[in-house]
């Protein structure tokens, strides 16, 4: 899942603070898990589609992006009917969906900026115990930033390879893949030290 996937809109939802946003995310992280009625996560399902509604969110994006883990939880499902019970299948299904719909909403109308300066915020506290907000925020960015080029560098690569008859060969996926990751990982670390980076400094 792609998390730079903000859309500007005005919503109430986009209005609400990205804390406010993630704490909701946490709660019904936790919430959906003690809901052992298929009935109440349907309600809460119905709920979650309500504020998608409100938020606006782009149906063929959402749809687009959650393609590949609707076949997953259909697995997930199936093997839960075969050796365990239905019930407990569509249970874990509803449980899933809820948190991905409400993790797609929080992307959609939250700003990866904004979401990282509320990390960095909330984890200030734990510098008493060597924890460095900035840097922790410095590689989530990162690793934000690094996902969708991973994916593009990733296809490219695939077609190139399909060119040559060698798509269905796993080294000739991953090594190329391999060099052109570390080659980006070394030219950002340039980057980041021609810049004077330092996380121990408050930023300006």
């Amino acid at each position: 899942m792609n998390l730079g996937l903000y859309v500007h809109r005005e919503t109430p939802v986009h209005a609400l603070p990205a804390a406010a946003k993630i704490l909701v995310l946490f709660a019904a992280g936790i919430g959906v898990f003690l809901i052992r009625e298929p009935l109440w996560l349907v309600a809460v399902l119905a709920v979650v589609a309500a504020v998608m509604a409100i938020a606006c969110v782009p149906v063929a994006e959402t749809m687009r992006q959650l393609r590949p883990i609707a076949v997953l939880l259909l697995a997930i499902f199936l093997v839960h009917g075969a050796f365990t019970s239905w019930t407990l299948g569509l249970l874990v299904v509803l449980r899933f969906a809820i948190l991905l719909l409400l993790a797609l909403t929080v992307t959609f109308t939250t700003r990866v900026s904004e979401m990282i300066d509320t990390l960095e915020r909330g984890l200030r506290p734990l510098g008493v115990v060597g924890v460095n907000p900035a840097k922790v925020s410095l590689m989530l960015s990162m690793t934000l930033r690094f996902i969708p080029l991973l994916v593009a560098k990733y296809q490219e690569i695939r077609e190139a390879q399909k060119v040559r008859g060698l798509e269905r060969s796993l080294t000739a996926l991953v090594v190329p893949l391999l060099v052109k990751t570390l080659r980006m990982a070394a030219e950002l670390t340039d980057a980041i030290d021609s810049r004077c980076y330092d996380p121990d400094q408050p930023r300006r």
